[in-house]
């Protein structure tokens, strides 16, 4: 048994050394060039993550131009903006030195237009008169109140001036009280524009005119009793439009 082991072990201790050798070296190269191929893979990979980011970063930079451009437009917008905003500006500016200029001149204007008012509502018809200095005592508090605009402060003063027209072409009745040879009445009124202002007391039996040269009530003949009647009725408008008579004084002469 010892004599067949050796004899069996014999034949690979005859296999030559150069073969075992290159044996060796083949196992070498491989394990070279697998590792070659696995430093291959790994420049690939950071090659193409390179590609990615070159990619990435030219597209955002592409995008960047883009905003940039958008900017640039943007901003040329906004100069040719604030350029006619100055413009605008100082025309405003102009304007407020031209209103404040008006303001200056139309004031005392206005003042002197509510003057004039209450003087001729002084010397006025005395018809409506709780009512009308009612309304001029309005339009001078206004004007010291800060809150009320120019404009509105002129607008209310139009607007009594034309009431007070508007009362030259209108027909009114009214209930009133009446100081006449230092007695008071109570009465009903009749105007007739500002061509007469006639009462009537509320019996019937007495009637008067306002004598405009003297500034006082005078009674009227009875005859005018029935007319004046008629006439209050129509001016509240329960009878129709009628004629009836009234009397008229003489126009004053030009002097």
């Amino acid at each position: 048994m010892n004599i067949s082991r050796i004899l069996f072990c014999l034949p690979l201790l005859c296999i030559p050394f150069w073969v075992l050798a290159g044996t060796t070296t083949l196992d070498t190269a491989i394990e070279d060039t697998v590792k070659t191929i696995d430093e291959s893979r790994q420049s690939q990979k950071t090659i193409d993550k390179l590609a990615d980011d070159t990619t990435t970063m030219l597209q955002e930079y592409r995008v960047t131009l883009q905003q940039t451009d958008s900017l640039k437009s943007y901003n040329q917008q906004l100069e040719k903006l604030i350029a006619t905003q100055d413009e605008t500006l100082t025309s405003i500016v102009k304007q407020l030195d031209s209103v404040e200029e008006i303001q200056r001149n139309i004031v005392p204007l206005m003042l002197n237009m509510i003057d004039v008012l209450e003087k001729f509502i002084a010397l006025d018809m005395p018809f409506l008169m709780d009512e009308r200095l009612a309304r001029l005592q309005i339009i001078k508090d206004m004007m010291d109140r800060p809150d009320v605009s120019l404009p509105d402060k002129y607008r209310r003063i139009m607007e009594s001036y034309q009431i007070e027209m508007d009362y030259g072409r209108t027909i009114n009745t009214s209930s009133d009280t009446i100081d006449q040879d230092n007695k008071k009445y109570t009465v009903d009124t009749l105007r007739i524009g500002r061509v007469v202002l006639l009462y009537q007391t509320l019996d019937g039996r007495q009637s008067g005119y306002w004598d405009k040269q003297e500034k006082t009530w005078k009674i009227l003949p009875a005859e005018y009793n029935q007319s004046i009647a008629k006439g209050i009725l129509i001016a509240r408008k329960q009878s129709p439009p009628d004629l009836f008579k009234i009397p008229v004084m003489a126009p004053e002469r030009a002097k």
